[in-house]
């Protein structure tokens, strides 16, 4: 019997879990792949405070070793399924049942990929998928901007102001953003539309060079070069095994005290429904959630 289960290994995760040790809760913090979450794949990252640069595997590597050295638990495992069973927290896992008094879920979200050849490849050298991470690398550039949704078009004209050129390819021959969205990106001097285009590859050598795209309506493929390539086609949160309420597009509803709508169970980071997904994001909502979690546990064996 644990106070507190921490689901997720990410920078939401890890905080949690420094402030549970810090706290002397007894914890362990779950992850089914690799411990630093998304974030640890970034090539650089320059907005996280107190690091002007550094790569997100560094990043995450001190966060680990910040937490381990507190004597937090971290154990492999998969979770699939949260139940609730007189106030205890049975998490289900591929391995057994674990039980808690307290359950911090902090597994974030995946983006959406579009599976073409060169994405992978160049992961981290060119291709993106936060242009609010990444975008400043590619002041003065050409790049690609792939999506017609709200946040590819907020995102492209983000990039814009930084961007020579932002080419926005999408599938359809109009855009699926709100009007002013669409209005705004419409007349960005330096934007141009693919209108009925889909990516076929991403090309390059030690970077991205250029990508490879085909016309719906005529079947005719044309290269385009360019620097960077934002795949910005939605975002998949990993909550499927938590029964708390969502938001329309799965992520889960929190009040500012990451409180779910079951009590005893907090969301933290990027699986949540919030404004803004990013690793100073992520870690205020991971050291909220432990505090909140530990007046919880004190509170748990009370009349």
């Amino acid at each position: 019997m644990y106070d507190l289960i921490i689901i997720g290994g990410g920078p939401a995760g890890l905080t949690s879990g420094i402030y549970a040790q810090r706290a002397r809760l007894k914890t362990v913090l779950l992850e089914r792949e690799m411990v630093g979450g998304q974030i640890a794949m970034s090539h650089v990252i320059e907005n996280y405070p107190g690091f002007p640069s550094i790569s997100g595997m560094e990043l995450m590597q001190k966060f680990e070793e910040h937490a381990r050295g507190l004597g937090l638990e971290i154990r492999t495992a998969g979770v699939e399924d949260i139940a609730v069973e007189d106030r205890v927290k049975v998490v289900k896992t591929v391995d057994g049942d674990m039980r808690a008094k307290a359950v911090i879920v902090a597994t974030g979200a995946k983006p959406k990929r579009i599976g073409v050849a060169g994405e992978k490849e160049f992961l981290g050298k060119g291709v993106s998928y936060c242009a609010t991470c990444d975008g400043p690398f590619f002041r003065g550039r050409r790049v690609v901007v792939v999506g017609g949704g709200d946040t590819a078009i907020k995102e492209a004209v983000y990039l814009s102001k930084l961007a020579e050129k932002v080419y926005v390819v999408h599938r359809r021959d109009s855009l699926r953003a709100e009007k002013i969205l669409q209005e705004r990106a419409l007349s960005t001097p330096n934007m141009e539309f693919f209108w009925s285009h889909i990516m076929k590859e991403i090309r390059g050598a030690m970077g991205v060079t250029g990508v490879r795209l085909k016309d719906l309506k005529t079947n005719d493929e044309k290269e385009v070069a360019a620097e960077g390539v934002f795949v910005l086609v939605g975002i998949n949160p990993t909550t499927d095994f938590v029964d708390a309420e969502k938001d329309g597009r799965g992520f889960i509803k929190t009040n500012d005290r990451m409180e779910t709508s079951i009590p005893g169970i907090y969301a933290a980071g990027d699986c949540r429904a919030k404004p803004l997904l990013q690793v100073s994001t992520a870690v205020g909502d991971g050291a909220v959630a432990a505090f909140v979690a530990q007046s919880y546990t004190e509170d748990f064996d009370r009349p």
